[in-house]
């Protein structure tokens, strides 16, 4: 199966679902990356270096396919939705894409937030073009140091229903990915810190009764 994951930033990939990327990929499956904001503006201790940092975490992941969108980093809330929705569905297109992945709505980082209204409407050109490869689900994951901010308590914040087993050994590859880019790791007790990580993977397992997981809420599948 053809796996999409739009995310707003370089990084977003790995926190969000680095070990079922490359477990997907183990399994014969095609995995491309498409990533909305490519800049280090506005992002505190984010190397200048990430377009390397980006080619390097993907290399660890075996991501061969990377889309790389020119949307102006924690301003895509100034950008046109429909600028957006065009991008991504350009690249569900070029991919064949059967399947996305991308942040929920309730997250508290706006570009994400963005993200992922645009990558709701771009699902559906299925429906709105002919050729195009019907789309069989439809997939929020979580985001360490964003998602579980999410404060307003009047949305419907990340609830997970699906569990993919990634072992300790998908931890530490996760781990290994987000050490390529250039600050984004830090020290515990903040959310991207490797304790912190291994700990969400062995909370998420535990909640399925795996050994150590990454979660996801699936809102549409189509068999």
């Amino acid at each position: 199966m053809n796996y999409l994951f739009v995310v707003a930033h370089p990084d977003d990939e790995v926190l969000g679902a680095g070990s079922t990327i490359h477990k997907l990929i183990k399994d014969g499956n095609r995995v491309a990356v498409c990533t909305m904001a490519n800049h280090a503006a506005a992002r505190a201790n984010i190397s200048d270096t990430l377009a390397s940092d980006q080619n390097s975490a993907m290399s660890i992941l075996g991501v061969t396919n990377v889309y790389h969108g020119d949307f102006p980093n924690i301003k895509m809330n100034t950008e046109p939705h429909l600028n957006l929705v065009q991008f991504i569905e350009s690249c569900i297109e070029d991919f064949n894409a059967e399947s996305i992945f991308t942040h929920h709505p309730s997250d508290t980082n706006n570009d994400h937030v963005m993200t992922s209204y645009a990558a709701q409407a771009a699902s559906r050109l299925f429906q709105r073009k002919s050729g195009i490869v019907p789309l069989k689900e439809f997939i929020y994951m979580e985001v360490p140091s964003s998602t579980e901010w999410s404060l307003d308590s009047s949305s419907n914040r990340f609830t997970p229903n699906l569990f993919v087993e990634i072992g300790k050994d998908g931890v530490n590859l996760k781990i290994k990915a987000l050490s390529a880019y250039k600050g984004v790791m830090r020290s515990y007790p903040h959310p991207r810190s490797c304790e912190a990580i291994e700990g969400l993977a062995a909370y998420r397992g535990a909640q399925a009764g795996c050994n150590y997981a990454e979660a996801f809420e699936c809102v549409f599948r189509r068999l």
